[in-house]
């Protein structure tokens, strides 16, 4: 309406004021509403070809859209097991801290497996104890074995010098010998027994005792898995959980965080296609929300998605149909203020309108630009204020739709 209005006092008015003046025809006599047409045919005409020409030209090089939303991401609040609820520590719509403790499951198998794991340690640790008095047996024994065999060789070199001067029996020199023999096996037993018990002590018992440490970790990790903590600062939505609850991991959550600065810092819109080519990073925007009625937002464009999200495809057991995906999507483009603080009073989640403004200043500033591209550049960037005289008039409108037009 606007557009045809500005329009019409270009076209129509000048052709009635020539009407009117240059070939004296007056309104109720030779303008009427029967021969208006006839009349003013020219103006008419022109007027409807210069106002489709201007909301072309305005909606295409300043795009607007009303899908525009402070779109925030919730964390939902789930245990990594599935337990009973043992404590509740906070309330429904509570504000919590990174790291606090929202809940906590029944945790007496996780405790019970930390007991388990420590009694493997104590065990252990006793059984290091008696091995090292075994060490010390067997070095008794290596010592007792070490005289015992002295013992034999010297009776054997003994018996051995007296057998040359037939004093003794051969076969007593030959079981001797076989003494001998004998001494020296018992004594690899008990030498071989002592370096198992070093190896246990240095190696085996250190190794198992680090297998009991290592359960103990994971108990204890699982024990504290049972206790749910804020991954986020934020407020605590939808929770309604009680002691006695089961909590599962698939079908069952405990509730849902709000991020403290969710959907607080960015706006994301969705131009329609045929925009795709005028959308640029650092383009300048603004935007009106209805959680912040009369206010002007001025933002800028910080990125421009570079796929259209309708044409995504999921690889399914099924082969999909393009018609089913000929609805076209909207381009995706991310808004941020374009001063601190522009945003605040905007609560997640609100919609908004929002216009895009194609700057065309760095193309005129080019000395070899021509005169018609100029001029045309010119107009361009000219009627984007006609865009913002419309996003304004939305402001001001917007509360009287919603609260009174929209019936709420």
């Amino acid at each position: 309406m606007f557009e045809l209005i500005l329009c019409s006092m270009l076209t129509i008015f000048p052709d009635y004021l020539f009407r009117r003046y240059g070939q004296g025809k007056r309104i109720g006599v030779d303008i009427t509403l029967y021969t208006m047409w006839y009349e003013l045919r020219w103006g008419i005409s022109a007027c409807l070809l210069l106002t489709i020409s201007l909301i072309t030209l305005i909606f295409y090089f300043h795009p607007s859209t009303k899908s525009v939303t402070a779109l925030f991401r919730t964390v939902t609040i789930l245990p990594e097991t599935v337990g009973r609820v043992d404590e509740v520590y906070v309330g429904l719509n509570q504000k919590v801290a990174a790291g606090d403790a929202l809940f906590r499951l029944d945790g007496a198998q996780q405790e019970a497996a930390i007991e388990t794991a420590r009694r493997q340690i104590s065990e252990l640790d006793a059984e290091m104890t008696v091995t090292k008095t075994e060490l010390i047996t067997a070095d008794a024994q290596i010592s007792g074995a070490q005289s015992d065999l002295q013992t034999a060789i010297d009776e054997y070199e003994m018996k051995a010098q007296l057998l040359k001067t037939d004093a003794v029996a051969r076969r007593e020199v030959e079981r001797l010998a076989t003494t001998v023999e004998g001494r020296k096996s018992a004594l690899a037993a008990t030498s071989a027994t002592k370096a198992t018990l070093e190896t246990k002590i240095a190696t085996l018992l250190p190794a198992q005792r680090a297998s009991a440490e290592a359960a103990l970790a994971q108990a204890q990790v699982d024990l504290d898995k049972t206790t749910v903590r804020a991954g986020v600062a934020g407020t605590v939505q939808q929770f309604t959980l009680r002691v006695g609850d089961v909590v599962n991991t698939m079908i069952r959550p405990a509730g849902i965080l709000v991020p403290e600065q969710a959907g607080r810092g960015t706006l994301i819109a969705g131009f329609g296609q045929i925009e795709a080519q005028v959308m640029k990073t650092g383009m300048i925007a603004e935007a009106t929300c209805i959680g912040k009625p009369f206010t002007i937002i001025p933002l800028v464009v910080t990125e421009v998605q570079d796929v259209i999200a309708a044409g995504q495809l999921r690889p399914t057991d099924l082969l999909v149909d393009v018609q089913q995906m000929a609805q076209p999507g909207t381009l995706t483009v991310f808004l941020q203020p374009l001063y601190p603080g522009a945003l605040d009073g905007v609560p997640p989640g609100s919609s908004c309108i929002a216009n895009a403004y194609t700057n065309n200043h760095d193309a005129l500033a080019d000395p070899n630009i021509g005169t018609l591209k100029w001029v045309y550049l010119h107009v361009v960037d000219t009627v984007g204020l006609v865009h913002a005289m419309i996003l304004r008039m939305q402001a001001m409108l917007l509360p009287v739709q919603t609260l009174v037009l929209g019936g709420h």
